[in-house]
């Protein structure tokens, strides 16, 4: 065995166009010994290798980690921990790695879990992490509207649990973003109408996508089967 650890690489691999992975990642990826991508228990698919394949020289190996959508904290935090045993396995062997993750690596991401157990059960591994251009970057750049301007504020927001994070505000945002929307479409809707952001606003499903689409009226989302990447964006009246 390799008394040298290798180091881990989390990497944001972008939204969804493999061009827009950075040059950085994009060097890493070609001299890591294994990568890992998070995937449904269900299956083995990962949008974040799809991403990556054409950056990923055909002999490195490629490990799918099955994730549990579970509502039992229990059960998610042993699969956290069991992945994350997996990882450092390999990275004890003096093998460098890399962990994918879509958009940044940082901003709601899932390799942040899997660093927060890397780090807690070895903590002498050595951690790189790789940022990444997130999808609302994207989207605000394919729709060529500027996120924010000269002292605007800007808030970031999980639509996990739908408008009320929005509601709860006394001083509303100039500018506001929705990441992972698809589910609670109806109650974010409602809260930008009730904020007055709702005529700005408009929503990007599948972004940076090649079926990626622009809503310019969210409100046709409402009625719609939902879609898992969906973000919405909002500002206020000028």
């Amino acid at each position: 065995m390799n008394n040298q650890a290798g180091t881990l690489y989390g990497i944001g691999v972008g939204p969804g166009d493999p061009d827009l992975i950075t040059l950085k990642s994009v060097k890493i990826l070609n001299r890591v010994d294994v990568v890992f991508a998070a995937a449904s228990a269900k299956n083995k698919h990962s949008l974040a290798v799809s991403i990556a394949k054409p950056h990923l020289p055909e002999k490195t190996p490629v490990i799918m980690l099955p994730f549990l959508m579970s509502k039992n904290e229990d059960e998610t935090q042993a699969a956290w921990q069991n992945n994350a045993r997996t990882i450092i396995k390999e990275l004890e062997q003096g093998k460098d790695v890399a962990f994918l993750t879509l958009g940044d690596s940082m901003t709601y991401s899932t390799y942040g879990y899997i660093l927060a157990h890397i780090k807690r059960l070895a903590p002498h591994i050595s951690v790189q992490s790789i940022p990444g251009i997130t999808s609302y970057q994207a989207a605000a750049a394919r729709l060529n509207t500027p996120l924010v301007e000269g002292e605007e504020s800007f808030l970031l927001l999980s639509g996990v649990k739908g408008g009320d994070h929005l509601r709860q505000l006394s001083g509303k945002p100039d500018s506001v973003v929705f990441l992972k929307a698809y589910r609670n479409v109806k109650d974010i809707t409602s809260a930008l109408d009730e904020a007055d952001m709702i005529e700005n606003s408009v929503g990007v499903t599948k972004c940076g996508q090649p079926n990626e689409e622009i809503v310019r009226d969210i409100r046709v989302l409402n009625d719609r089967k939902p879609d898992y990447w969906t973000l919405i964006m909002a500002k206020k009246k000028k």
